[in-house]
């Protein structure tokens, strides 16, 4: 029997039955078969083609059945495409033995030279240096220790890229500006990536200040044939992973283009590359770029590449695994429209730009009914996202004939997306692309920090779009209460209901601290809503249960999402992007409400609680220790990222309520000082 294995390991090749799968390999399996992808998988297949619909000839033949080892989106990515080719496919899980693999299995992907050689970040730079690819200086042997790593450091000059030699989606990283961050970063990368990749080598080069990464798209064959598919711009990042993708660049012109492709393609044959692969560059404000890594991986971001070239890359993957020469010469590849992807991830925006959430989703609805919109995701409603895997919920493509329509119906998409049950960056991703210096094209990899220089803090309201939030809660807390005074069959009602008749709404909003005073009254579906001296007219469908609900603001249509609302007034509002909390009373109400008692704050200073859901790596301290203001507590590790917990304050450590091998949840309590 033929099959076919597609996936991410190092070390994949034909096998005898009974041999075990690389561990590489397992780590990122999943367990799917095709007549049991999920129903939402399938849907969202069919909607998302419009925006990949590369031909394909049914009488080139291929393979009969395909053995995908991935999981999550990208699964359901590689099934799409073997579905439209009539391949069967087939699924293993993570901890699957290799016995149900058959003989003669043939790796879809480049061979293990090539795996190898790129996959191993020192000797993909020496080769990249005997191609005549432009390279970062920096030291290209393996850092031995810390005290080395200083020396190293030194003789560089600061700042310096510390980097995992086998490492991978910023896993491993650490940027060094002085010989104490560069025994930190050489201590906390080593440490990563022996936990990611079983490989704690690491390596230091120069750091290039605020450059941009852009990456090119490259595809080669068996024939000693290589093509490049363009650019992707992928500058907008946290912690060293990419956020928001786009294709072409703003940046580049046609003759830096051209280069850029040239030296990848040149890289990509200097190691006889033969399938879908990534060449990845930093690129400086003078448009001088520097080879960064090779990615031997269908990438998360090649969605919107497929947008503009019309190519569908798994389809050449699979074609170029069979054996047959690419179909397109340089010259054919276009540059058709524009593209945007945005990650959408279960994280906490308001945490370090994305600390991880885990939950289970209680409510899911992907934006499939808008136009140039493409999903791809691995999940559905009641998925459980753990701490065990990457907290990315879905890819989220837009298209459109140019950038303005592209980033336009991003903003639509990301209004439309419904989301419940875990914490998401869907308002961090929406702040960007609106944002006036993303809009220009004015960004590099330090633009969250740039912007956001005291941290993410959600979309800031105008004073118009402050007073359409509270006409909107508004609206909907009347809409709620009338909905409240309805009876069904009340004329046939042999008991006497007396329906209160209210002409005006008389309320108090309490938003950000500040209250404010509104008269809401209605006619229909239509409310009429006196805020902050000004009336604003509201008018929408106001079916509470649907969780979208599109409003038309004085001639501005909104969609918004109401999360939650509660009987004391409480209410959750999804609001160009971001959740604002609002606490809406009747104006008697709010008078008595001022004779409750509140809730005494927590005193933080002397407690140190989890800020993310991980397992404890260290503890560095014990009850009765001495400890200054900044100093490392303990350390807890969260997909795969290690993170540092320091004292908030000088004090004795009273009590630990944690020990290294703990799992911990958001909030837990792991060290109290005196």
């Amino acid at each position: 029997m033929a099959g076919l294995c597609v996936g991410e390991a190092a070390l994949v090749t034909a096998g005898r039955r009974g041999r075990r799968w690389p561990q590489p390999l397992l780590r990122s399996a999943a367990l799917w078969t095709l007549k049991h992808v999920p129903h939402y998988s399938r849907q969202h297949l069919v909607v998302s083609r419009s925006l990949c619909s590369a031909a394909y000839d049914s009488n080139e033949k291929t393979f009969d059945k395909i053995l995908v080892a991935n999981r999550g989106e990208i699964a359901c990515r590689v099934i799409k495409t073997c579905k439209k080719m009539g391949i069967k496919t087939v699924a293993i899980h993570s901890d699957v033995d290799a016995s149900s693999a058959a003989e003669d299995v043939i790796f879809i992907g480049p061979d293990t030279h090539a795996i190898q050689a790129m996959g191993d970040k020192i000797e993909s730079k020496l080769l990249a240096k005997n191609a005549k690819v432009n390279t970062i200086p920096g030291f290209d042997g393996v850092v031995k220790d810390a005290d080395e790593a200083v020396r190293i450091a030194r003789e560089i000059g600061y700042p310096v890229m510390i980097k995992a030699s086998a490492g991978g989606g910023g896993k491993g990283m650490r940027i060094a500006w002085d010989d104490e961050e560069t025994r930190d970063g050489f201590r906390f990368s080593s440490q990563e990536a022996a936990s990611s990749f079983g490989d704690d080598r690491l390596l230091i080069e120069k750091f290039i200040d605020n450059p941009r990464h852009i990456e090119v798209q490259v595809l080669g064959d068996k024939h000693g044939n290589a093509l490049w598919l363009n650019e992707r711009e992928c500058s907008i990042q946290r912690r060293n992973q990419k956020v928001v993708e786009e294709a072409p660049s703003l940046f580049l012109d046609s003759e830096t283009r051209r280069a850029m492709g040239e030296q990848a393609v040149a890289l990509a044959k200097a190691v006889n590359y033969s399938s879908a692969g990534t060449v990845e560059f930093l690129v400086d404000s003078k448009k001088n770029f520097y080879f960064l890594e090779m990615n031997t991986r269908l990438q998360v971001e090649h969605p919107v590449t497929e947008c503009i070239t019309g190519l569908d890359l798994v389809q050449e993957m699979i074609r170029v695994a069979k054996g047959y020469p690419l179909r397109h010469k340089q010259a054919d590849i276009p540059i058709n429209g524009w593209a945007v992807e945005c990650r959408v991830y279960a994280e906490d925006p308001y945490k370090s730009f994305g600390l991880p959430s885990i939950g289970r989703l209680s409510q899911y609805q992907e934006p499939l009914h808008l136009p140039g919109v493409r999903v791809d995701s691995g999940i559905q409603p009641g998925s459980d996202i753990s701490i065990y895997y990457d907290p990315m919920i879905s890819k989220l493509i837009t298209y459109g004939s140019d950038r303005r329509e592209a980033l336009k119906r991003m903003e639509d998409a990301l209004d439309n997306y419904v989301i419940r049950g875990v914490t998401h960056n869907i308002a961090l991703l929406r702040e960007v692309i609106i944002n006036s210096r993303f809009v220009k094209g004015d960004i590099n990899t330090k633009f969250l920090s740039d912007v956001y220089p005291d941290g993410f803090k959600g979309h800031q309201l105008t004073e118009n779009e402050r007073n359409q939030l509270l006409a909107i809660a508004s609206s909907l807390f009347v809409a709620s209460q009338l909905r409240a005074h309805h009876f069904q069959e009340d004329e046939n009602s042999r008991v006497p209901i007396v329906k209160p008749q209210v002409a005006n709404w008389e309320l108090s909003v309490k938003l950000h601290d500040e209250v404010y005073t509104v008269v809401a009254s209605n006619s229909g579906p239509t409310f009429s809503v006196e805020v902050d001296e000004s009336k604003l007219n509201v008018t929408g469908a106001w079916n509470l249960a649907s969780p979208l609900l599109s409003v038309n603001v004085d001639g501005t249509q909104r969609m918004i999402q109401c999360l939650s609302r509660e009987a004391g007034g409480n209410m959750s509002i999804q609001f160009l992007g971001t959740v604002y909390k609002v606490h809406i009373l009747t104006k008697l109400a709010a008078e008595l409400n001022k004779f409750m008692l509140e809730k005494a704050a927590e005193d933080t200073s002397s407690i140190l609680r989890s800020p993310m859901p991980g397992m404890v790596v260290a503890v560095s301290v014990k009850p009765g220790d001495l400890v200054a203001e900044g100093q490392e507590i303990c350390v807890i590790e969260a997909m795969k990222m290690q993170n540092s917990m320091t004292a908030g304050k000088t004090g004795k450590v009273k009590s630990v309520h944690c020990k290294a091998g703990d799992t911990v949840g958001e909030g837990d309590l792991l060290v109290e000082l005196e």
